[in-house]
């Protein structure tokens, strides 16, 4: 069986912790662990083979993620120029597997507790879908809500699909007893698909093939951006699921969230006698269930309950529990006057490696740059700014125009504005240096390359 991993999404709801180019998924908040690879590793056991469908900029941060894990088993990169929701992205991921295989698509950012009743639900599912069916999974409600969609079911057939229900419906669903939250996890063989949804969307299945064998294949797959931005953007229940007349469900009862606010996430993490989540950076006076998450300052309470504190770097969110919904909506508004801030924290993960801003005033920006090992940024220059590099440790190869020459710990060296340069780490260790950029422009849209290993514009 093939694991398909759909790493889409902006990572809005979950801000400031989540941002665009690092949303939750690979958000390490469980044990130094992300989302991203407890799907990972729930999945080992039953797959053959990993397909991870992501986000082009993104596609080293899951690179490391798994590799971090020691993963061993074959896997394959789809990486999108621009997402077009789940029908599209799984249609890739069909076209790259053979018409007989058993593929189970799972997102990346959901949390699920119980792993015995998980692998139990899959192998039903699995079973179906040998017999050319195309199988979700329902979650079994645990109470009325009302931002899920809902699968009514007679047994395992599935008789309709609900749209996100207001509370007197939620409640009359959670009654019947036959209606089961819609998880957004797929079982079926990748033929039977791709005939469905050339049944019932033609437009999205030729697009999507027509990109797919358009695709450029090196380390990766690489759909085009012109191919991609073709293909109509729709999620698989509105392409074909809710058309299909070849659909079974699967109940399962796995200890599953989306966690798709911070009232989930709340719900998720150890808490301690009063409720409030257990942190290192953490003091409560008085204070009863509160969610308090910090990067590393000190956050202390006094006799307050009910609250939501998100504090990172660069941003505080204070909410009242309930109420986090509304962080989307927050995210527009941050994008209005701080667009930077809704797409990268200070530490912004790059293919090879990090940078986090430690200052950043008119005129000047200062960064520690993070390079890892046999690792090396693209051959650029910049017409706005110049650069001062400080190597902190480690041993750093430098290119400028035509020189090339090393710099070790407590040296540090000059890039004028417009020189061509380059930095490189071709030792076994981390390279860490404290970049100064002073200029007129700042952005991180001034750079223009020239050579780039990792095949960005």
């Amino acid at each position: 069986m093939k694991v398909v991993i759909l790493c889409g999404g902006s990572g809005t709801r979950l801000w400031p912790i989540s941002r665009t180019l690092f949303p939750k998924q690979f958000v390490k908040l469980f044990a130094n662990e992300s989302l991203f690879q407890k799907t990972v590793k729930r999945n080992a056991s039953a797959a053959d083979s990993f397909t991870v469908v992501i986000n082009h900029e993104q596609y080293f941060m899951g690179l490391d993620q798994i590799e971090d894990l020691g993963l061993v088993k074959p896997r394959t990169f789809i990486l999108e120029p621009t997402g077009r929701n789940t029908a599209p992205a799984i249609a890739l991921a069909a076209f790259a597997a053979n018409p007989e295989d058993i593929l189970l698509v799972v997102p990346s950012d959901h949390l699920i507790k119980d792993q015995n009743e998980y692998e139990a639900a899959v192998r039903r599912a699995r079973e179906l879908a040998e017999n050319d069916r195309l199988v979700t999974f329902g979650i079994r409600p645990s109470y009325a809500e009302t931002g899920y969609g809902y699968i009514e079911a007679s047994g395992t057939d599935v008789l309709s699909f609900k749209e996100k229900p207001d509370a007197q419906t939620a409640t009359d669903y959670v009654t019947a007893g036959n209606y089961y939250w819609n998880s957004g996890m797929f079982c079926f063989r990748a033929r039977v698909f791709l005939e469905e949804l050339r049944t019932h969307a033609p437009d999205i299945h030729e697009q999507a093939k027509r990109t797919f064998e358009h695709s450029r294949r090196d380390q990766a797959i690489r759909p085009q951006l012109d191919d991609m931005k073709a293909i109509r953007s729709e999620s698989i229940d509105y392409a074909v699921m809710e058309k299909s007349k070849r659909v079974n469900v699967v109940p399962a009862d796995i200890g599953w969230s989306d966690l798709g606010s911070f009232d989930s996430l709340y719900d998720t993490l150890p808490k301690d006698q009063d409720g409030n989540t257990k942190s290192a950076n953490t003091i409560h006076l008085g204070s009863k269930n509160n969610l308090v998450i910090s990067d590393d300052r000190l956050i202390s309470t006094i006799d307050i309950e009910d609250l939501m504190i998100v504090d990172t770097k660069d941003a505080i969110v204070i909410a009242k529990k309930g109420s986090t919904q509304k962080v989307k909506e927050l995210v527009g508004e941050v994008k209005k006057g701080h667009p930077e801030m809704a797409t990268v924290h200070m530490t912004a993960h790059r293919p090879w490696g990090t940078y986090t801003i430690l200052e950043d005033r008119a005129g000047y920006k200062v960064k520690q740059i993070t390079v890892r090992p046999k690792a090396k940024l693209s051959l650029q220059y910049h017409h706005h700014r110049s650069e001062h590099w400080i190597v902190v440790s480690g041993t750093a190869t430098v290119t400028i125009d035509e020189r090339t020459f090393e710099l070790r710990k407590n040296e540090s060296t000059f890039i004028p504005m417009e020189a061509k340069h380059r930095l490189a780490n071709n030792e076994s260790e981390d390279l860490v240096l404290i970049e100064a950029q002073v200029g007129s422009y700042l952005g991180e849209d001034d750079i223009v390359r020239l050579q780039d290993d990792y095949k960005r514009n």
